[in-house]
């Protein structure tokens, strides 16, 4: 009932009347329309990220301050690029060393997109750039690492790897500016090397040989070294103690010297006490307790044993 009485009323309504409320659709149609062109027109650069303007797939502008731009709607598209570094895995790949030992390197880059509309001109995507890195990365290591034998790359200690992380860095970033990527590298990384799971096993059994061996050698060194230094200790001590032997014996040679001429000296004095002397000391070592001593009569021993002294 209700819709009936509205086309009766638009019936009443004259021609004029309806050309008005045509033109006030039209006119809110319009403004719409405006609004929603306006605000699609508009798009916010945050910090820490480039806005890159295309037309028609061609770069025609990058903002990179901060703020609330404008583009052209329809006409143009906007494409995010971070303005910040980033961090690129590089995949694990296989390489041979100067000794044609296989190994594993896994490495990582520290990079930034330097120029927008050269990246993607050359790289087209984020993804693109780091595929493109990526290659050249392990292009250089291969050659660098390649011109090294195995134990100079694993052992630090007397390696001629040197500043190696730099020259792949440089030499990274100048197949980079020579193809107009965009982008730099600012760090490269080897995080791990390692050898293929079939190889480990009898690298690692090798390296016990090898040591086994060297300690071998420093214990037949240090046996060898003890050996010289007790031959040499034995020579001074017998060098030594003959030495002292003999300033010993020219010592007591002496001391005897000066003791017979002292006991000549003290029996020239008088000659029968260092007779009974002599006799008495003889008697020390011929005689003992079960010696029997027979004496004659009257003799002067006999004579001094009972007594009879004139």
């Amino acid at each position: 009932m209700t819709d009936q009485n509205n086309v009766y009323e638009m019936k009443k309504m004259t021609p004029k009347e309806i050309r008005r409320l045509i033109k006030i659709g039209l006119a809110i149609l319009l403004t719409v329309v405006l609004l929603i062109i306006f605000v699609s027109s508009m798009y916010v650069v945050k910090e820490g990220e480039y806005k890159v303007v295309r037309q028609f797939g061609e770069v025609v502008d990058i903002k990179d301050e901060p703020g609330l731009k404008f583009r052209v709607p329809i006409l143009q598209s906007i494409t995010t690029l971070p303005k910040k570094k980033l961090v690129y895995d590089v995949m694990e790949r296989e390489i041979n060393t100067l000794d044609k030992k296989r190994m594993i390197i896994d490495n990582y880059a520290i990079w930034e997109i330097t120029d927008p509309a050269s990246m993607i001109a050359n790289a087209r995507t984020e993804m693109g750039a780091e595929a493109r890195m990526g290659e050249f990365i392990f292009s250089v290591i291969r050659s660098e690492l390649g011109a090294m034998d195995y134990d100079e790359i694993i052992n630090d200690e007397g390696s001629t790897r040197g500043d190696l992380n730099e020259r792949v860095m440089e030499r990274v970033n100048t197949l980079l500016e020579r193809d107009n990527y965009g982008i730099q590298v600012d760090d490269v990384r080897i995080k791990r090397t390692d050898l293929p799971e079939e190889n480990e096993q009898s690298v690692f059994n090798r390296m016990i040989s090898e040591r086994e061996s060297q300690a071998q050698q420093y214990l037949s060194q240090g046996e060898a070294e003890k050996s010289r230094i007790t031959a040499n200790a034995d020579r001074d001590v017998t060098e030594m103690l003959s030495k002292a032997n003999a300033e010993a014996e020219e010592i007591r040679a002496e001391g005897e010297l000066e003791a017979a001429e002292m006991y000549n000296e003290a029996f020239s004095q008088d000659p029968e006490f260092y007779q009974l002397y002599r006799t008495l000391e003889s008697y020390k070592e011929t005689i003992d307790g079960e010696t029997t001593i027979i004496i004659p009569q009257g003799s002067p021993y006999a004579d001094l044993l009972l007594g009879y002294i004139e």
